[in-house]
């Protein structure tokens, strides 16, 4: 990297997505957000190709799939009730199965065939059969929150469980989908919510972020959740024993707190990315009584520089050195790892935060041409950047000098004064990545490279609303593999190691592919990790909704 220091108005932080080629002729994304029916009992697949005989496990994906109850229409794309999805490979043949989430929320909303329970972006109504005074008086009552888990499968001491961004997740059997017990993070420890992007260190142990806010101030809370222990016997319950906040760290500003949907974690360090994206708490105690749903009040403020907080992963102990870049917004984290001094943390990064809210259903359900071209224009494109973090920074430290001497890299991290480092980032991809619309959704080699230098990740590329590539980048060089095809939406892909891999990508990259198109012509795809090649396809008889995340589980 050059000595010379980067200014916050280097060129280098210009703004790419600009550059992104404007779509046109865009297909409605309709059918993929359409409600659909469970397949609770697993039915064959149709194989083309072959899928290799190694690959044996499950592939379980999350997302919402159901989008009304009786009259009543969610409005936000987030909001639909939580479907579980089941592949299950054995010896190249693949069996498709899926489940409602059994969830509170699901169970009163259909008891009542009305929405009941409120949601993201959709405020439930007071019940029409009382009497008008009750109708406005339960106007003041704060809403509960979901248990509409629709994100994420994670796991805590081996059991998995889907989550939202609520105190609530939903513990599940991985074989039949079944819905088990509900868990409220708050009988365990002092947060309000968790995120659904926990974090896996090698020991076992499963880290999360949480918020807390009361009399003391609104904080943002790391959360470890030890190991199993190998030698008790296993709980027929969820076992969170042992769990703590192990940090707590003070939002900036109390009464605008930031969203977040992930963290970044290396070997020793945890960075919480404290963004211009505010919740206005204010509002929040108000929204119910306005009949506003929850995203009204998220709000986008770039005035606000982005603060990363250095926390050391093992004491707890925050850094006192204030970490600062230009505002941005991120929901997904690709790695981070530690090199000679320096916090490597590369990520999905936009310049707008106000994109969340526009995900209505309305949205997304626009029709096909000019309209749909409308929507996709006005989003921002998300791209992937590298902020490095200097670790060894003291008194002595020299000012407006470019502290980044890793070779090569564009990254730079700037002493404006003492204890205050101002971070510009390098952009981690070519012009290439600009035709297929920025990226978003990514995955690494998790079990051997999270937290350690890495070289390959696996996204999807977002060249309409919702994705229509796969992209496999090569953070070295900067280059792209590429899978793309007309009418064919890939959901986020997953990579498994084969058994004997010795090279980060030696393995496949499984993902479940919608075709708006065709109906009942959904199929899970499997591609060479390698060669981003394909090998296979599982087609499932049944339309299946576009998705949000999953993992594969090794155990079936």
């Amino acid at each position: 990297a050059s000595g010379e220091a980067n200014t916050p108005l280097s060129p280098q932080n210009e703004n790419k997505q600009d550059r992104c080629p404007l779509a046109r002729g865009l297909e409605s994304m309709a059918p993929l957000v359409r409600s659909v029916e469970e397949t609770p009992d697993p039915i064959p697949t149709t194989i083309t190709g072959r899928i290799p005989s190694w690959v044996n496990g499950s592939f379980l994906r999350n997302g919402p799939g159901k989008f009304e109850f009786g009259k009543d229409r969610y409005t936000h794309w987030f909001d639909g009730m939580a479907m579980m999805h089941r592949f299950h490979i054995s010896d190249g043949d693949v069996t498709y199965s899926s489940r409602f989430l059994r969830s509170d929320s699901y169970i009163h909303n259909s008891e009542k065939n009305r929405i009941v329970v409120s949601e993201f972006g959709t405020v439930a109504m007071p019940d029409p059969c009382k009497n008008i005074f009750a109708r406005f008086f339960s106007r003041f009552q704060i809403p509960k929150a979901t248990d509409n888990a629709s994100v994420n499968f994670v796991k805590y001491k081996g059991d998995y469980y889907v989550s939202t961004e609520t105190n609530y997740m939903r513990r599940v059997d991985p074989q039949s989908l079944e819905t088990k017990e509900k868990v409220d993070w708050t009988q365990y420890i002092a947060v309000n919510s968790a995120t659904a992007h926990p974090h896996y260190s090698r020991d076992g142990a499963t880290y999360n972020m949480g918020n807390s806010y009361g009399k003391g101030g609104f904080f943002y809370n790391i959360i470890r959740v030890p190991p199993p222990d190998e030698t008790a016997a296993k709980a027929d319950s969820p076992d969170f024993a042992g769990a703590e906040v192990i940090c707590s760290i003070p939002a900036a500003e109390p009464r605008k707190p930031s969203y977040y949907h992930s963290f970044v974690m290396s070997e020793n360090y945890i960075v919480f990315i404290e963004q211009p994206i505010k919740l206005d708490l204010l509002k929040f105690m108000l929204y119910r009584i306005q009949g506003k749903s929850f995203h009204k009040v998220m709000i986008w403020e770039p005035k606000y520089d982005t603060i990363f907080h250095l926390v050391n992963r093992h004491t707890g102990k925050v850094s006192k050195v204030r970490y600062r870049a230009a505002p941005m917004f991120t929901l997904h984290q690709i790695n981070a790892y530690e090199d000679n001094g320096f916090l490597v943390m590369d990520m999905c990064c936009g310049d707008d935060g106000d994109s969340i809210g526009d995900f209505t259903l309305e949205n997304l359900r626009k029709g096909s041409g000019e309209e749909m071209d409308k929507f996709y224009n006005s989003l921002c494109r998300n791209l992937p950047r590298r902020y490095v973090l200097p670790l060894t920074v003291d008194q002595k430290t020299p000012l407006d000098q470019n502290l980044v001497t890793l070779n090569s890299f564009k990254a730079t991290a700037t002493m404006t004064k003492p204890g205050e480092v101002y971070m510009t980032h390098e952009e981690l991809h070519d012009d290439e990545l600009l035709q297929y619309g920025g990226l978003e959704f990514p995955q690494i080699n998790y079990e051997k490279h999270n937290g350690r230098p890495y070289r390959y990740f696996y996204s999807c590329g977002f060249g309409n609303v919702f994705s229509d590539s796969l992209l496999k980048m090569d953070v070295h060089t900067k280059e792209l593999k590429v899978w793309r095809y007309p009418g064919l939406y890939p959901s986020e892909p997953v990579f498994v190691a084969s058994p004997q891999a010795t090279d980060e990508d030696d393995g496949v990259v499984m993902s479940v592919i919608i075709t708006p198109r065709e109906e009942k012509s959904t199929f899970l795809l499997v591609l060479d990790a390698k060669t981003f090649t394909e090998l296979g396809r599982a087609e499932v008889p049944v339309n299946v909704p576009y998705g949000t995340h999953g993992v594969f589980n090794e155990m079936g």
